[in-house]
This record gives C-alpha cells, sequence and structure tokens, in this order.
C-alpha cells in the first residue's frame, strides 16, 4: 500500500495511492482516506485524479534521526572508518519539505551536497527499548529522503547540527510505502538541469547498509522514543556531490517511488 498527505481543493488529507507509478502519473488515482492512516483504514469514498492534487511530504515527524556512514563506501569517500555502532544525528522537524518544493541553498554554505536515503516511518504505538522483533513491528513504512548536508560546515563545526539542519534539509516522499522487503533494493540519485539528461551521482543497494533498518530502529530506541510518524533515515550510498542553484535533484528507490525537488539559492 502507497499512503500519501496530499493537498487539495477543500484542505489536506492522507490517501492510498491506486495504480502503477512505474507507468507514470498519468492514470494514478488517491482514494481519500478518513482521519490519520496508523489505525484502521477506513476510506472516505472521494478519489482524486493525481494530477488534481498537490503531494506533500507523507509525514510530519516530531524528530528525524539520522544516521552517519552506514555505507562503507560512503564512510571510505570521506576517509572515515565505518563505526561500530551506528553513528547519530538529528535533523529538526523545520527542515522537512516533500516532493516538488524547492531546496533552499544557504548564503552560509559553499558545499551543499545530496544524500539519497532510505527513510524508515514508525507506525503505532512507536518504539521505546524495542528488541528486534518489537522494532520490526514498529515499522509502519518506508519511503524516499534526502539528507542534504552543507559539507563545509560539517567539517568545520564540531557537531553537525548547522550543517544538517536548515530549513528545507529534509525532502521527503513521495508517499510511505507499506509491506516492503526493504532487505536489497536499488537506490540511486540523479542531478541535472533538463529532466532528459540527469546524471546519476549515487547507485547503491539497501543491502549494503552496515546496520538494517530493524537494527536501526532498535538501536535508536533504547536512546529515545520513537513516536508514531518518526522517521528514521537509513544512511547514504557513495557519490554524494554538490548541488547548485537550478539543478533539479532526484531520489529514486525500487519499489517506492520517485522523490524529485528543485534547488535554488535562498539569497
Amino acid at each position: 500500500m502507497r499512503i500519501a498527505r496530499f493537498a487539495h481543493a477543500k484542505g489536506m488529507s492522507f490517501g492510498v495511492v491506486e495504480g502503477e507509478p512505474e507507468a507514470g502519473p498519468q492514470g494514478l488515482t488517491i482514494a481519500e482516506i478518513s482521519g490519520h492512516p496508523f489505525g484502521q483504514i477506513t476510506f472516505s469514498g472521494v478519489r482524486w485524479a493525481l494530477s488534481d492534487v498537490r503531494l506533500l511530504s507523507p509525514i510530519l515527524p516530531s524528530k528525524v534521526v539520522c544516521v552517519g556512514r552506514n555505507y562503507a563506501e560512503h564512510a571510505a569517500e570521506h576517509g572515515a572508518e565505518v563505526p561500530k555502532e551506528p553513528l547519530l544525528f538529528l535533523k529538526p522537524s523545520t527542515s522537512v519539505i516533500g516532493p516538488r518544493d524547492a531546496i533552499r541553498l544557504p548564503e552560509f554554505s559553499k558545499q551543499v551536497e545530496h544524500e539519497a536515503e532510505l527513510a524508515v516511518v514508525i507506525g503505532a504505538p512507536g518504539a521505546r527499548r524495542a528488541d528486534r522483533a518489537a522494532a520490526e513491528r514498529a515499522i509502519f513504512g518506508y519511503t524516499c529522503a534526502n539528507d542534504v548536508t552543507a559539507r563545509d560546515l560539517q567539517r568545520s563545526d564540531s557537531q553537525w547540527t548547522r550543517a544538517k539542519g536548515f530549513d528545507s534539509f529534509c525532502p521527503i516522499g513521495p508517499w510511505i510505502t507499506t509491506g516492503l522487503d526493504v532487505t536489497d533494493l536499488e537506490i540511486r540519485c540523479e542531478v541535472g538541469r533538463d529532466p532528459e539528461e540527469m546524471e546519476v551521482r549515487q547507485l547503491g543497494r539497501t543491502g549494503d547498509m552496515v546496520f538494517d533498518a530493524p537494527a536501526l530502529v532498535s538501536y535508536v530506541s533504547h536512546v529515545m522514543t520513537l513516536l508514531p510518524g518518526d522517521v528514521v533515515l537509513t544512511g547514504t550510498p557513495a557519490g554524494v556531490s554538490p548541488l547548485a542553484d537550478g539543478d533539479t535533484v532526484s531520489v529514486r528507490i525500487e519499489g517506492i517511488g520517485e522523490l524529485t525537488n528543485p534547488v535554488v539559492s535562498a539569497a
């Protein structure tokens, strides 16, 4: 099931995306559901053509918990060792944006980079001190994310809050996919100025993660309580590189979909 959050002529709703995304947006519909998707799914009876609505970030998390250096090749490209335990940091909820929303390049940084990531969305009742089995039950679904990073600030600061926390630095979407086996999925990032000539910058597989999704959820839950709707970013493959004003960046994960955002200067 694919759960989207979307804006329409009468407000904002959650809904189930119907159709096959691989065939393109034409023909896709969203069946509106009543209330929040974490409980029993109840359809309102209203359907919208995807072309008639605007997809929003599929969830508004209380916090985004991120994992650094969870792919060995990414750690190596920065001259770093793979950590013996998950390396955690946070992004503020205000960094979250949705599909087609603009990533804004801050004036404080001269080197903002993309990081394509699989995102885990926590469902009800959340997770606190969860073992692996409980962590698996706590996972509601998965979506695409871009852990946008001001690399020069990350290098200069003693911690990563500023480099990772700017408004617009956490695109997620286009929807949450439930019931998906994420053991070994292709994850890629493409950047370009012409939709017909996008350059592949990152290409990896989730099977290359050092710590898999249930292990990460369990580990994080022993540090902080994960609430329903919270998001855990699972790390990025090698190939991160700078973004520039006028670029478009797309994160695509097999079995989930594609998250596309324009890049603009905030100046």
